[in-house]
Parts: structure tokens; C-alpha cells; sequence
């Protein structure tokens, strides 16, 4: 070291340079920063960097759900760096949807000294394991000191390789680092970097498993990539699952309603990967066809809230494997009755707009034109699961906690430097309202479709609509506001405009995947009343459409 005694500024300077350094040697792209005093040693640290895009949000919530959008499109660790003080508590949500989902995200806190707690320092609170056990792996290594500089990479290495999941399930971290003042220095020469072998591997074939020649449904949620779902499809597994899972069949949901068609495509066997769809007719199927249901651990935990899975295998699907190959027959048998369904949606609607079509021209374009697809909670994500085409490309949605909180900003997240669309409803994008100050980054053309149907659409379809006398349902659960949309949008720099024809969404979306920045389109939407109606005229249909083929 230069100096014959360094001050405590200094070490904590370089301890920091440390972090970012190493993880910069293991592949951190992004950094999320919101501005703050107590932090400042972080943020410098990761600005002088170059080689990490370094994103600066004024709002810590919203902030750190564009971190959970940025390490879902990377799929790699994010960082997010806060102040001290209730900047911290901000991050709970983030945290608690990227814990759920299996999001990489590496949740950096400032903090005070311990000699600046329970004295009445401002901007201080016990910021001590403050997320608790949603996260999988908390360290507080104190002020730093020079005395302790071999430890400082490896305290990297632990944060990076927890958040990654090297060692267990991908997810959040915690690091929480205190800083005295002052909080200006320049660092000292780091500690050297050792070479590390890239340790990192896919799953081997599953064992114990054989299927073969049984009619196999496989059905898939969050977490299931790209490449599990075209392993299991070159198996002859019928993959259905929920609106991420990309390249799985269409339309389950409306075919699994009725007696008479899932009593011709009632399987064999039953396969899970990942999260649940939202489909519960669905998932009652499973529950009460008393057939074998395998939970296969390729891509995380397999989520069973209805305690189907009679056994759990490690591994993926292998259709070099003959006892993993299915009946192609059955195959075929979904296949044609999914595009039965698609070839008569196609004749249903002509240029009035209701959520079911929004739904279906969004996925429609972001096929078309190869972007990734951000969908809200509630009836967005189920009306793409549900009634829209097989997504072609990337699809994301907070599906963890399965709350609307920060959809927007995870949307500003995934669609960073690149182009890409997302469809919430109007009570989302107005609880996420903070997301729009910063907007999207340089390099990003971003459209956000919001269907506008006055309020909270999806308690439209519960028990609370029938049960609750209908002014008090507007005032606790419609919720119903009267803000002019796009003209929210223009107030914060962005372009707002308004359609209410299939037409003028198809020109919007076109047009806004052209421009740079952020194009707010808001869909004006028939009552809520009216969309229940049309998803309950649209499931009759199936049925007639499959009883006359």
C-alpha cells in the first residue's frame, strides 16, 4: 500500500473497488443506483467502471424492480446499490418477487456505523438481516479495514455465487456495509485477483424416469427455459403452461374447461417443470384425473400448492432416451385441437377492441417483430396465457409474489438498449406510476399497451362481484380512476396516445417499436361487466367448436 497509515476512508474506497472489481471479473453487466450521501463509496466505485452499465433511478421500489427487469433479460446477477434509512425498506418488495421468481439480484445497502445506532443518528434504522430469509445469503462485514483485505474478494465471490445459485437456488443477496465519514477517498492498490475455473454446468438427463409411448402432459411455469421446453417437445410431450413458457401449445386453459374435451385428452401421466400457469381449471385437472404426476427439477423447485406430485426426479428430458419418449399420437391430438382453436378465434373480431384482442395483438406483434413481451399480473397475463397465439420470444412476467407491483419498471428493466412491449392493466400502470420520472435508458424503444377498463378488472371474474353489494365492489375492489392515461404519460416526457380500434393498435405498436424512448398506448376498453361476458361467450364457443369438428 502507498500509504504508511491509510484512514478508514481509504480503506473502505478501496474494499469497495475490491467488490465491484471482482464481481466485474465475473460477469456483472448492470448496476442500479439511486442516489444518495451514505452510499456515495459504492456508487463512485461502480461509475468508474465502464465495463458495467450503470443505470441511476431517483425512486428506490421502482428501482429495484427495473433491476429484477434487467437480470431477467441478462439472466445473470444485477446489483442494486441504496442509501441508508427507509432506501433500504423500499427494496422489500423487489426482493420478496425476486426470492419467489429465482431473480439474480445482488441487494447492496449503506449503512451507518455501529456506533451511529441507537443514538438518534438521522437516516438510521436496523438495517440487520432486514429482509430476513428472502434472501440467500446476508453479510455485514462491518467498517472495513485493511487488516481484513483477503477476505474482501471472496465476500465478493460468496455474494455473486449465492445470488447466482451456484450452490443452490438462484435469488437475491444481501450485503449490508457500513461507511464512515468521510466518505471521499480514492482507493489504494486492490488485492490480486486469482484465476477461477467456470464451474458451471446444465443437468444431466433425468433417471428413474420412463414414459415411454404414454400420452405425457407436460405442463410448465416460470422458470422452464426455452431449451427445456423444446427438449420435452422433441420427447413427444405435450408442453402446455403459462404465459412465459415459450414454444409451449395455446389455448390449454379453454380446452381443459369442458368435460367432453379433456375427457379425449386426458393423459397418462402428468410432468411438471417450474412455477404453476394460471389456469386453475388447469390445475384442478391435475388434482382430480388421478393420474401419476412427476415433478421433473430442471428448472428450480416445481411449485405445488395442491399437492399433486406423487415423486420428484433431477434432470431433463433426453429423447435419446427411449423410456423418455412419448406417444406422438397424443401429441397430434393437442396439436390439432390448439389450432382449432386458434383458426376460429381468428374469424371473431373485427375492429372494435376488447382485452382479450388487445391481448392477442401483442403477442401477435412481438412475435412478428422478435421483441420480448413484459405482461402484467391479473387479466394480462391470463388473457396471453389463455387466448393468444404461442409466444416465439421472450416473455416475462412477475410471477413470484403475483402482485402488480413495479410491473412497469420490470418492463423499463427487460427492455434496456433493445425493443420490446408490455401489456398491463390501468390500475398497474398507475400503482407504478414512479417509473416513468427516469423512463428508459438510451438505445431502448419501449411500448407500454395499457388496457384501460376503468379499474380492477380481474375481481370482475371472483366471488366479490356476486357476493358484494355493487357500490361498495366499486369502492374496495373496482377501484375505478378517472386519470387521463397517455396524458400521464406526456407529462413525463413521454409519447401518450390513446386507440380504440384494432387497427390504430396494430399502427401504434408499429410505430412506437420505431421510436426511441417510451410510447405509452392506452386501449380503450368495454366495461368490466362486458369483458366477463366475452371470456364466458368465448369458452361456450370452444365447446361448439369442438363438438361439431
Amino acid at each position: 500500500m502507498q500509504q504508511s497509515v491509510p484512514t478508514a476512508s481509504v480503506a473502505q474506497a478501496t474494499f469497495v473497488a475490491t467488490l465491484v472489481d471482482e464481481w466485474s471479473l465475473l460477469g456483472l453487466g448492470d448496476v442500479v443506483v439511486c442516489p444518495g450521501s451514505r452510499s456515495t463509496p459504492l456508487a463512485l466505485a461502480f461509475s468508474r467502471r465502464p465495463e458495467v452499465a450503470l443505470h441511476v433511478r431517483i425512486d428506490e421500489r421502482s428501482a429495484a424492480f427495473f433491476a429484477v427487469g434487467r437480470a431477467l433479460a441478462s439472466r445473470r446477477p444485477v446489483a442494486i446499490v441504496v442509501t441508508s434509512g427507509t432506501a433500504a425498506a423500499e427494496l422489500h418488495a423487489a426482493v420478496a418477487e425476486a426470492d419467489l421468481a429465482h431473480v439474480p439480484l445482488m441487494v447492496l445497502t449503506a449503512d451507518r456505523p455501529p456506533e451511529l445506532h441507537g443514538v438518534g443518528a438521522a437516516q438510521t434504522i436496523d438495517q440487520q438481516h432486514l429482509y430476513g430469509s428472502k434472501v440467500r445469503l446476508y453479510e455485514e462485514p462491518g467498517v472495513a479495514r485493511f487488516d481484513a483485505a483477503t477476505s474482501w474478494r471472496p465476500l465478493a465471490q460468496r455474494l455473486w455465487r449465492a445470488a447466482n445459485g451456484d450452490a443452490g437456488l438462484v435469488g437475491p443477496v444481501h450485503l449490508n456495509a457500513a461507511f464512515v465519514e468521510p466518505l471521499l477517498a480514492n482507493p489504494l492498490e486492490l488485492p490480486p485477483a486469482s484465476g477461477r475455473a467456470d464451474t458451471s454446468s446444465l443437468p444431466a438427463a433425468a433417471v428413474d424416469l420412463d414414459v415411454r409411448d404414454q400420452r405425457v402432459l407436460c405442463v410448465v411455469g416460470a422458470g422452464a427455459s426455452p431449451e427445456i421446453i423444446a427438449a420435452a417437445r422433441e420427447a413427444q410431450w405435450v408442453v402446455v403452461g403459462d404465459a412465459t413458457a415459450r414454444g409451449s401449445l395455446a389455448y390449454a386453459d379453454p380446452l381443459v374447461r369442458h368435460d367432453e374435451i379433456w375427457s379425449d385428452l386426458v393423459p397418462d401421466v402428468v410432468i411438471r417443470i417450474g412455477g404453476i400457469p394460471a389456469s386453475k381449471f388447469l390445475a384442478q385437472r391435475l388434482v382430480t384425473s388421478g393420474v401419476d404426476v412427476i415433478g421433473l427439477e430442471c428448472a428450480g423447485p416445481v411449485a405445488d400448492p395442491d399437492a399433486v406430485v406423487s415423486r420428484r426426479i433431477a434432470g431433463l428430458p433426453d429423447a435419446s432416451n427411449r423410456a423418455h419418449v412419448g406417444d406422438a399420437d397424443y401429441v397430434a391430438l393437442w396439436r390439432d385441437a390448439s389450432a382449432m382453436v386458434h383458426k376460429h378465434l381468428a374469424t371473431l373480431w373485427d375492429e372494435v377492441l376488447d382485452e382479450v384482442l388487445v391481448a392477442r395483438l401483442v403477442v401477435e406483434t412481438a412475435n412478428s417483430h422478435q421483441v420480448s413481451l413484459v405482461v402484467g399480473s391479473s387479466m394480462p397475463v391470463r388473457d396471453v396465457e389463455w387466448w393468444s397465439e404461442a409466444r416465439q420470444g421472450a416473455v416475462y412476467s412477475n410471477r413470484g409474489a403475483n402482485g402488480i407491483d413495479g410491473v412497469v419498471s420490470t418492463f423499463l428493466g427487460v427492455a434496456q438498449n433493445s425493443r420490446a412491449i408490455g401489456l398491463v392493466g390501468d390500475v398497474t400502470m398507475l400503482h407504478d406510476v414512479s417509473a416513468l420520472v427516469d423512463g428508459p435508458g438510451a438505445n431502448t424503444n419501449a411500448v407500454l399497451v395499457v388496457s384501460d377498463n376503468g379499474g380492477g378488472g380481474i375481481f370482475s371474474f371472483l366471488a366479490q362481484a356476486r357476493e358484494v353489494p355493487a357500490s361498495e365492489f366499486e369502492t374496495l375492489f373496482g377501484t375505478p380512476r378517472l386519470h387521463d392515461l397517455a396524458g400521464v404519460a406526456a407529462a413525463f416526457g413521454h409519447h401518450g396516445e390513446t386507440v380504440s380500434s384494432a387497427a390504430q393498435l396494430r399502427a401504434a405498436l408499429a410505430a412506437g417499436l420505431d421510436r426511441p424512448g417510451l410510447s405509452v398506448v392506452v386501449a380503450t376498453l368495454p366495461s368490466r361487466e362486458a369483458n366477463v361476458a366475452r371470456h364466458e361467450e368465448l369458452n361456450t364457443l370452444v365447446a361448439r367448436w369442438w363438438a361439431s369438428r
